[in-house]
């Protein structure tokens, strides 16, 4: 495979971008070599700058669930584009963005736009302490809610790959707000309440985990959660960042049939540009300034070529038959990587796990065998399959996989894992 302008490019990056990435979860540290640099994609494809095609299962981290360049939210961002690109001031979009968001996800009876996902937990949760006049929250070990500073504590995704217990610069006190819980230990959760009587604010979770790897509740274990923090008057905070329009329509609240107090969208809700929002009840949403006195502000927020790409997006996810589709293709590809070790999928979204046991919660998910992960995933990217490059990532399988995608993949995984032996 030819790399030589990728590695090029890599070398300048790294005299001018930390690490020569923007994101951490771009660089091959854990799996080792340079980062391919994407030139362009189209449907289920990328391209690199060496002219390498690689079958894409990253989808920019979830957002392409459409893949890539869909012609219907190409021209939904030239025909607003044409109009201007940014006001800092109401357009017609951002009403038309909160209210299909509101239909499709009645828990969110009032909703505000942001430009990223940590925007949306950060602005939720202080919400949440805003609301309840508490201070503590909780998390979940190995869940990555963004990279404000309380959050940071135990996270998954990019620290989990790069092997980070939480982050330097994070004050102590600002960290000792944070409570943390196992994924899928309901007696756990049940027991920090029993130590924190009164203080804690919110429960945030991702309903399916994604950033251990794909990790899905156990039954019961969302109601569960739903039940205690009714009990303890304390806010239940869904981060649908990755799972919103994912998993479901509705997300996974529809999935499961659980309503919390307040959720967070991005990913999918802009289309594969820099869009995200939160909401909830009215009564706590009305906290927010200008109606109350929970600051939260951001210049782009609704930017109008995001909202158009975002409502263009959701409105092709109407027809029916689409999550069949998406289930279908996913369930053949998980059945597919089951030589792996262990897979978990919940519409979508999956993970395979090098491990033989079961994954349900962080702890677990740890017993994997990286290395031979690693060596696996340079195997599939040799035989042009673009997964995340670390084990505790989700894949996104796109309305543009075709059934040849997946038989390809399938085969390129059973060879990469005969060689691996």
């Amino acid at each position: 495979m030819n790399d030589a302008r990728s590695r090029e490019l890599f070398a300048r990056a790294l005299r001018s971008i930390p690490g020569g990435v923007n994101s951490p979860v771009r660089a091959f540290k854990s799996v080792g070599g340079d980062p391919p640099f994407i030139a362009e994609g189209r449907g289920s494809r990328v391209v690199d700058v060496d002219g390498n095609e690689y079958i894409d299962y990253v989808g920019s981290w979830g957002p392409l669930i459409l893949g890539h360049a869909h012609p219907d939210v190409l021209a939904a961002v030239a025909a607003a584009a044409a109009h201007g690109t940014s006001f800092g001031a109401p357009t017609e979009l951002e009403v038309r963005f909160a209210e299909t968001i509101r239909a499709a996800f009645p828990s969110m009876e009032l909703v505000r736009c942001v430009s990223s996902g940590t925007e949306a937990t950060m602005s939720a949760l202080r919400v949440a302490r805003g609301a309840t006049g508490r201070d503590k929250i909780v998390k979940i070990d190995g869940a990555y809610h963004g990279h404000a500073d309380f959050l940071l504590v135990e996270a998954g995704s990019g620290a989990a790959t790069l092997g980070i217990p939480g982050s330097a610069g994070v004050p102590a006190g600002v960290a000792g707000a944070t409570l943390v819980a196992p994924w899928n230990d309901f007696a756990a959760m049940a027991r920090l309440f029993a130590a924190h009587p009164g203080e804690i604010a919110a429960v945030i979770v991702e309903p399916v985990c994604g950033n251990m790897g794909c990790v899905p509740p156990e039954p019961g274990y969302l109601g569960g959660l739903r039940a205690l923090t009714e009990e303890h008057g304390t806010l239940l905070v869904f981060d649908e960042v990755m799972t919103g329009f994912r998993v479901a329509f509705g997300g996974a609240q529809a999935l499961y049939g659980i309503r919390p107090d307040l959720t967070c969208l991005g990913k999918i809700v802009g289309g594969g540009l820099p869009a995200a929002c939160f909401g909830g009840r009215a009564d706590l949403m009305g906290k927010l300034a200008p109606l109350g006195p929970v600051y939260q502000a951001g210049t782009l927020s609704g930017n109008p070529l995001a909202l158009a790409a975002g409502l263009a997006t959701i409105e092709l996810l109407r027809r029916p038959g689409t999550y069949e589709r998406l289930n279908a293709a996913s369930a053949r590809l998980a059945a597919g990587l089951a030589g792996a070790g262990w897979v978990n999928r919940v519409g979508s979204m999956l993970t395979a796990f090098f491990t033989d046991g079961p994954v349900v919660d962080y702890a677990t998910a740890k017993r994997s065998d990286t290395a031979r992960f690693g060596r696996f995933f340079r195997g599939m990217l040799a035989r042009g399959v673009y997964l995340a490059p670390s084990q505790f990532e989700a894949a996104f399988v796109s309305l543009a996989h075709s059934d040849e995608d997946i038989d390809r993949t399938v085969r390129a995984a059973a060879e990469t894992l005969r060689e691996l032996g």
